[in-house]
């Protein structure tokens, strides 16, 4: 269920995904909002830490138990701009928030249903789905990452084949 305000937050939760693009991150962002208020937010940070664990989400999470003073996230919504991990999705329904709104789809790693669906198993909490906010600004997010990246790494096996011939 959509609600006027799952566009601006979304909005903010590009803007960190830009950010984490600009640090050579992959570009997903996600906020922690709870009675309209934004109590939590963060970006990817996985290769500059070197960290695993280093999705948007699990930060956001963190950062906001830390804020609320307690590991039980209800009452928050979860604005992300990729659907989350099996990570991160446990990580989801361990804190216990109550909505997810992610913007573009993950065909490879996507538990709200595009790999499988880890809410609608019987765990003890299912937080509802939002899918689809922003979505094609969140999904240009990625693939002009990958292609960037992607570029990058031919022009430097180029530079490499031109000084191999020298």
């Amino acid at each position: 269920m959509m609600n006027y305000t799952d566009d601006i937050f979304m909005k903010r939760a590009i803007e960190l995904a830009r950010e984490a693009a600009k640090q050579g991150e992959v570009p997903v962002g996600a906020i922690v909002v709870k009675s309209g208020e934004i109590v939590a937010e963060a970006y990817n940070n996985r290769e500059q830490e070197q960290n695993a664990i280093g999705h948007a989400e699990i930060i956001a999470i963190n950062n906001a138990c830390e804020k609320l003073g307690s590991w039980r996230l209800s009452g928050c919504t979860l604005y992300v701009t990729l659907e989350p991990c099996p990570m991160c999705a446990g990580a989801i329904i361990n804190s216990r928030i109550d909505r997810i709104v992610y913007g573009a789809k993950d065909e490879k790693a996507g538990c709200c249903g595009s790999v499988v669906n880890l809410f609608a198993m019987p765990f003890n909490h299912r937080p509802v789905i939002t899918q689809g906010i922003c979505e094609e600004e969140c999904q240009k997010l990625m693939s002009d990452f990958f292609i960037s990246i992607r570029n990058k790494k031919n022009n430097e096996n180029y530079a490499d084949n031109c000084e191999k011939q020298i």
